[in-house]
């Protein structure tokens, strides 16, 4: 009995000895009853509707861009919570998406890998603890449905990029039912590297460019063809009656920047801003990078990207329009599926999640990618939206952490967490977007390397041989990581070394 209904309850019977006692049954009784009915509605499990965006770093109109276009976006963290300090556990799609579905931050250097998932979770039967909170919910009688990429793999299925798609399931535990339309490309991994004639990166071996403006419609790439299964399937669970977990992964703004002309015109491509940090970090060792690998598998590029030297202006302005058209791209497939979120009346009783799975390098540093511990390649997008909170609309800067979301999703929904998770539940950053008791630190790994981001600083210790081994930023002189000043400030390494430590979970021998 929630305390509206016991405070009725007993002002009943004092009421009943007077003379207005039969007035006063009537009220109370229907104070109770709308507060039991209230109570009931309440206590509705409510869904999830889980949008993962591949590489999208915080460049959106809500983080406070002045160009991107990102309506839909910006809607939603208007209306919901928007995390402006939020960082991924791993710079890399597979790594970073097993550290968000376990809530575990890596324990050793196979949990970096793409194949994280692959290795860890697939060839699995069924066990104890879940395999994700997906497996989780859908224990606890959520209906649970994945589309495009939500672990690593474009379609749900363990085979690589050259590969024909396998029958093994990469989560075999989690999902009710896992769907892809892969269209005119024939499998999920062409699609995911696919251009608008139906081609892909893979077939033709790398002999492409890193983008395409093609004039086709929506669904003339991948991105929209999922948008359209998933609000298909959205009317279909609302007959179900059952509370549902709807994950829907969009593939861009991931390389190749390839979109619809009709976003790339919403950009005038002499007006983009370059990278604030263009050149190499001082005081910082060539190991500490990456060499632009992966952008560089794209081989009709106008220019190859290096350390040596930065790519042109105009060249890095072509990439960056290439990347916000992506962006925007992605942003109206999001506003057609809450829009028919609402047209259903779903939204009444579904929490958004809107997550990118890492940031990226847009030349920062000369670097166009992700797969460092640099702030660029761990800060992401993170915006949650809460039924009935929409009137309480809240910035979040408390520094954040992607193995924060399983307990989050749970608690939300009102499960018991079956096990540790290495994250925290973030509703009381919700309800006090300063709650003093929270950690307020963020781990990262890759590059041989461990780095803890806190309010003022990043640090960061690479077990390696080459040197410095150590790297401090200071974010309050230095937003854009500049100049490793570890060796000026040995006082502030000592005293973050030992919070540095803590997250080390055995991936190296501590020195």
């Amino acid at each position: 009995m929630n305390k509206i209904s016991f405070i009725g309850v007993n002002r009943l019977r004092d009421c009943l000895k007077g003379h207005l006692g039969y007035y006063l049954v009537l009220v109370l009784f229907s104070v109770s009853f709308f507060s039991c009915q209230t109570e009931k509605e309440n206590n509705t499990p409510p869904n999830v509707l889980f949008i993962a965006i591949d590489d999208l770093r915080t460049e959106l109109g809500c983080y406070g861009h002045p160009l991107v276009h990102s309506p839909n976006l910006d809607q939603i963290a208007k209306e919901g919570f928007l995390f402006k300090r939020h960082y991924v556990a791993v710079p890399t799609c597979g790594a970073s998406r097993y550290s968000m579905l376990t809530g575990m931050l890596p324990q050793s250097k196979a949990h970096l890998k793409n194949q994280a998932i692959e290795e860890f979770i697939s060839q699995q039967g069924e066990q104890e603890r879940p395999e994700s909170f997906v497996h989780q919910l859908r224990r606890n009688n959520y209906y649970t449905v994945g589309m495009g990429k939500i672990p690593h793999s474009a379609d749900g299925l363990v085979y690589g990029y050259l590969e024909k798609p396998s029958e093994t399931k990469e989560m075999p535990h989690s999902w009710d039912e896992f769907l892809f339309d892969f269209g005119k490309w024939g499998t999920g991994w062409n699609a995911f590297f696919g251009y608008a004639d139906g081609s892909n990166r893979n077939d033709l071996k790398g002999q492409v460019k890193p983008y395409e403006s093609a004039d086709v419609p929506d669904e003339g790439y991948p991105d929209g063809l999922t948008a359209n299964l998933a609000i298909k399937k959205l009317q279909e669970l609302k007959e179900r009656q059952q509370p549902f977990f709807m994950g829907v992964g969009f593939f861009k703004p991931h390389l190749p920047f390839t979109a619809p002309k009709k976003y790339w015109d919403l950009y005038d491509e002499a007006t983009l801003q370059l990278s604030p940090a263009p050149d190499l970090p001082m005081n910082v060792h060539m190991a500490s990078l990456n060499n632009n690998g992966e952008f560089n598998n794209y081989a009709l590029g106008d220019e190859k990207a290096t350390l040596e030297a930065s790519l042109s202006d105009a060249y890095s302005r072509k990439l960056t329009h290439g990347y916000y058209a992506c962006i925007s791209y992605i942003d109206a497939q999001v506003g057609r599926l809450v829009a028919e979120l609402k047209r259903l009346d779903l939204d009444k009783n579904t929490i958004i999640v809107v997550w990118g799975d890492h940031g990226w390098q847009l030349g920062d540093h000369r670097m166009w990618g992700k797969h460092t511990i640099f702030e660029q390649a761990l800060n992401s997008t993170f915006i949650l939206q809460m039924p009935g909170q929409k009137s309480h609309a809240k910035v979040i800067n408390e520094i954040v952490s992607t193995v924060d979301i399983y307990p989050t999703i749970l608690a939300a929904c009102g499960i018991t967490q079956p096990h540790p998770t290495d994250g925290e539940s973030l509703l009381p950053l919700l309800e006090d977007a300063q709650a003093n008791n929270w950690r307020n630190t963020a781990y990262s790994y890759f590059r041989n390397g461990i780095s803890v981001r806190t309010d003022r600083y990043r640090l960061s210790q690479y077990y390696r041989e080459e040197t410095p081994t150590i790297e401090l930023y200071d974010h309050l002189n230095d937003p854009f990581e500049k100049e490793n000043i570890a060796a000026g400030y040995p006082a502030v390494v000592e005293e973050l070394m030992p919070v540095l430590q803590k997250g080390n979970t055995g991936l190296y021998e501590r020195k």
